[in-house]
């Protein structure tokens, strides 16, 4: 009788068990495309323009997004991917020079400077993050991926090359999908310039922009295709991003750089939207009595007294001196002149500086929208995704709560 209760027992417990739901699986690790279209104004998604880019801001998270400043290309990306504002990460403007590195001078054109290390270690991009965590990573392209930064490259990478073509850089993209699942990208970037382009040539109100805008959103449909293709759509989470805006600028509002500051007393470092000036040795009170009084159109500051606001001045790379020009208007040396077109680098409250930002994809909150957003935040939104332990940086989480469902 002990033995039949015993099997009796044992069949009631077996059967329970298998009404038991199994432990659920973790979703996997969604692939995390980080897309930057440069110079994107946020409003030029209200211009009709971008079926593909709208849909996906309707249903994700969208909203306009406030750059570092300066409102500058290199610094911007490099500020997206770390989270440190221009200041810390050292990426300070697309041109540049170092103490530390005397003679040498950072520019984008310089392959030599653009791929030194010693130019981007003070920032350590989520790419960099990510290779160490054992993730895979690719970029498409992103200021900064040509270096070695503290020793590590992203997996899949090519050196940026202007000519090719928004359809062609999707293409490649999708090709690095193709790869074997156990070593396919989790963590990619993609990086469209020809809004920018057309922005600085022919101004943000242009045929010109609007064409390049809508080349840019078929470039995405033709990505969102290949994703489909792949069955990957509903493991993608986008986050497209802008580095800035672009402001209107015209030969009628120039402010001339005064005669001290555009001798020898002075080297001008970068004009335009912003004004870099190191005065030369003995001079320094000369060439601040210049620039360090009331202008009309611009406002000049030594380099450890800028608007607290502006979180930018001590950095070593830094200028002695910054001038910053009322948007719309060009700081600019005696003999250069200006076309009708466009700029940036001003004022990053300035609303012609608001730069495009999206998310979308699994987790993503639908339909919102969001009228305060940083880019210093979205590197934290991006270690979330990927669920990586990310360096300390400038930035905080409240993006990352407010674009991703609890």
């Amino acid at each position: 009788m002990f033995f039949r209760l015993m099997a009796v027992l044992a069949a009631l417990v077996l059967a329970g068990c298998s009404t038991l739901s199994p432990s659920p699986t973790p979703p996997p690790r969604p692939l995390v495309m980080l897309i930057s279209i440069d110079g994107f104004r946020s409003d030029y998604l209200d211009r009709g323009l971008t079926p593909v880019l709208s849909r996906l801001a309707r249903e994700g998270t969208t909203g306009p997004m406030e750059p570092s400043f300066p409102t500058k290309t290199f610094p911007n990306h490099y500020t997206l991917v770390t989270g440190l504002r221009p200041d810390h990460h050292g990426i300070v403007n697309n041109t540049m020079e170092d103490p530390a590195m005397p003679g040498v001078t950072f520019r984008l054109s310089d392959k030599a400077a653009v791929t030194d290390r010693r130019w981007w270690d003070d920032g350590e991009p989520v790419w960099v993050t990510a290779e160490n965590a054992g993730l895979h990573t690719a970029t498409l392209f992103w200021p900064g991926s040509e270096a070695d930064i503290h020793g590590v490259r992203p997996e899949r990478s090519l050196p940026f090359d202007q000519s090719m073509t928004g359809d062609a850089r999707v293409d490649q993209f999708l090709a690095w999908l193709d790869d074997p699942a156990a070593g396919r990208p989790d963590f990619g970037t993609l990086y469209f310039d020809i809004v920018d382009t057309a922005g600085h040539h022919f101004g943000p109100d242009s045929a010109e922009v609007n064409e390049a805008v809508a080349s840019v959103d078929a470039s995405i449909a033709r990505l969102l295709a290949g994703l489909q293709a792949r069955g990957l759509e509903d493991r993608v989470v986008l986050v497209v991003v802008a580095d800035h805006g672009m402001a209107a600028i015209s030969p009628d509002r120039v402010v001339r750089i005064g005669p001290v500051t555009a001798s020898d007393a002075a080297r001008v470092i970068y004009s335009g939207a912003i004004l870099g000036v190191e005065p030369r040795p003995g001079h320094e009170d000369e060439v601040r009595a210049e620039l360090l009084v009331p202008h009309d159109h611009m406002q000049c500051w030594d380099k450890g007294h800028l608007p607290p606001r502006l979180a930018f001045g001590t950095h070593r790379r830094v200028p002695a001196i910054i001038c910053m020009a009322e948007t719309g208007w060009e700081i600019l040396p005696p003999g250069r002149e200006v076309r009708e077109g466009g700029d940036h680098g001003f004022d990053n409250a300035a609303p012609e500086m608001r730069a495009l930002f999206i998310a979308h994809g699994p987790g993503v909150a639908a339909g919102r929208r969001l009228e305060t957003l940083r880019n210093v935040d979205v590197h934290a939104l991006l270690g979330r995704l990927l669920g990586l332990t990310l360096p300390a940086d400038d930035g905080d989480d409240r993006l990352a709560r407010a674009v991703l469902v609890p």
